[in-house]
């Protein structure tokens, strides 16, 4: 298993011989108004550089998955540039209809039990934020790999600590989690990702897993920088645990023999 960070929530996995492309926003910087009603109205998204070519980024992937169709996770760069034909997961229905009426070919709503070239890709629950603001959020989800060459990985999506999390890790006892934290927020309604408690609450409920936290410093929105959760991690004495990667940063994670 090979994950790349590229910016924001855009990964690349490659797990099990096939290449995911998850959540692609791959804008030239400052393409896109800042989010309104947030910080930062002076600066325009993404707020950083690809930090890899455009080319290299869509280059022989297997599939895409879109958690859901935020800006910030599937935006018209990506749109252009990725072939029609290229195999695309997507949440529900409604997702699967606008991803076709972008002239995608080849879409299909991910289930609990969706197979992809012999790795299990499962659909999970997530909440992006906490109470009035899941009205204007929308519905986001995660998804877990498996395979029996591999680690079982568990690819969170943009949302908050709660019970449901808890469970696909109780579920499922992901060796790999990603998280998106960043802590983005408007300026009311609280957090609509994790913040570093949130991150703390995955540690103690996965406390063997390797946690990647993604979608940090990339939109005008976060409050929650790398640096401050680094030194976050250093206090709790969880830094080797929690990982939180430079854009272009890549880890591999080698099965572990299961007694």
């Amino acid at each position: 298993m090979h994950i790349q960070q590229i910016r924001n929530a855009t990964i690349i996995v490659q797990y099990a011989g096939k290449k995911f492309l998850i959540d692609p926003f791959l804008a030239e910087k400052g393409a896109y108004p800042p989010f309104p009603n947030s910080l930062r109205q002076d600066q325009y998204n993404p707020l950083v550089s690809l930090p890899v070519p455009l080319d290299e980024i869509v280059n022989d992937i297997d599939a895409v998955i879109l958690t859901h169709l935020h800006l910030d996770h599937f935006d018209e760069a990506a749109q252009k540039v990725l072939p029609k034909d290229i195999k695309m997961f997507v949440q529900n229905e409604e997702d699967a209809q606008e991803i076709q009426n972008a002239d995608f070919t080849n879409v299909e709503v991910l289930q609990e039990n969706t197979i992809f070239a012999d790795i299990q890709l499962t659909k999970t629950k997530g909440e992006h934020g906490r109470g009035e603001i899941l009205k204007i959020a929308g519905h986001v989800c995660g998804v877990v790999f498996k395979h029996a060459t591999e680690d079982t990985l568990y690819v969170a999506g943009d949302t908050v600590w709660y019970d449901a999390v808890q469970e696909v890790i109780d579920t499922h006892k992901p060796e790999v989690i990603v998280v998106n934290g960043g802590d983005n927020q408007f300026l009311e309604g609280g957090s609509l990702v994790m913040g570093k408690e949130d991150v703390y609450e995955v540690y103690k409920v996965a406390p063997q897993a390797k946690i990647i936290v993604v979608h940090m410093e990339a939109v005008n929105h976060w409050t929650l920088s790398r640096n401050e959760l680094k030194n976050f991690l250093l206090e709790k004495g969880i830094s080797s645990n929690v990982l939180v990667p430079d854009d272009g940063e890549s880890y591999t994670f080698r099965k572990k023999k299961h007694m």
